[in-house]
């Protein structure tokens, strides 16, 4: 066997036939063809690529080159965008492969009900993440108007004795930087609980170290599904959160919408 089934997503059968005619992009591999696998009245998009490069040792060599590994992940997501923009699916993760399309076929026989309730789920519904940036330095100088406690020290400096008002001022000033990142804490759950309000589902995902960019240090990220027809509504909250948080040095970042990655999960 010299060949494995590359896998790209799973949808209704009848679904993804309407897609059949149009044009797709490329697969992971230009020189291949896409092979649609069925079972249990579901698809799954799939192209044959080379065990040479694929195979379980081969692949984990791969993933050490970056650009090997980067031009095949946007390979990936373009043919996951592709269908996902025109039918109910389930987006698989990048180096999803199988060795033979019988074990596919039969996949997709098995989890038939597991995966027909997540598609279901999805319907309509597309991934929209937000992240969450606070400008820190910005944050620090505005901190005192913001917290409570400082905002309490600050108003007994303003009516204290010379001495006394000199040591509350430092106090407040060791506290800025502790009340700024509670500060952060709380804006980015406020601003998760409100835009879970106009969304089916919300999920926080992981902020790497020292994450950010020229907007500042990422504070929070986040995922939403949304339904279609309601986005107007959701992107109307976000839009009303970012002015709200922006004189404080928030800025938030809608993007997408996404094939529903951190959505596809059993349950």
């Amino acid at each position: 066997m010299s060949h494995a089934y590359y896998l790209y997503c799973i949808g209704e059968s009848e679904a993804l036939a309407a897609a059949r005619g149009e044009e797709q992009p490329p697969p992971i591999e230009p020189d291949a063809k896409f092979v649609e696998i069925e079972g249990g009245g579901l698809t799954a998009v799939t192209s044959v690529v080379p065990l040479a490069d694929y195979g379980e040792e081969a692949l984990q060599a791969r993933m050490a080159d970056a650009t090997w590994v980067a031009v095949r992940a946007m390979r990936h997501e373009k043919v996951v965008e592709h269908f996902a923009r025109r039918a109910s699916v389930v987006p698989l993760r990048f180096g999803t492969i199988y060795l033979e399309r019988e074990s596919v076929g039969r996949m997709l026989d098995e989890k038939r009900g597991e995966l027909g309730s997540i598609i279901e789920r999805l319907r309509g519904r597309e991934e929209w993440g937000l992240n969450v940036y606070s400008d820190r330095a910005r944050l620090r100088e505005e901190i005192v108007s913001l917290s409570p406690r400082l905002g309490e020290l600050s108003a007994q400096a303003a009516q204290a004795s010379p001495g006394q008002a000199y040591l509350l001022r430092k106090k407040i000033d060791s506290l800025r930087d502790a009340e700024a990142r509670a500060e952060t804490r709380r804006v980015a759950a406020a601003i998760e609980q409100e835009l879970a309000g106009a969304a089916a589902a919300a999920a926080r995902l992981r902020v790497l170290k020292d994450e950010g960019g020229e907007q500042g240090d990422l504070a929070s990220k986040l995922a939403f599904l949304v339904e279609r027809d309601r986005f107007a509504e959701f992107r109307a909250a976000a839009e009303r959160l970012a002015r709200e948080y922006e004189s404080a040095g928030f800025k938030l970042e809608l993007t997408g919408p996404w094939p529903p990655y951190n959505f596809a999960a059993g349950g």
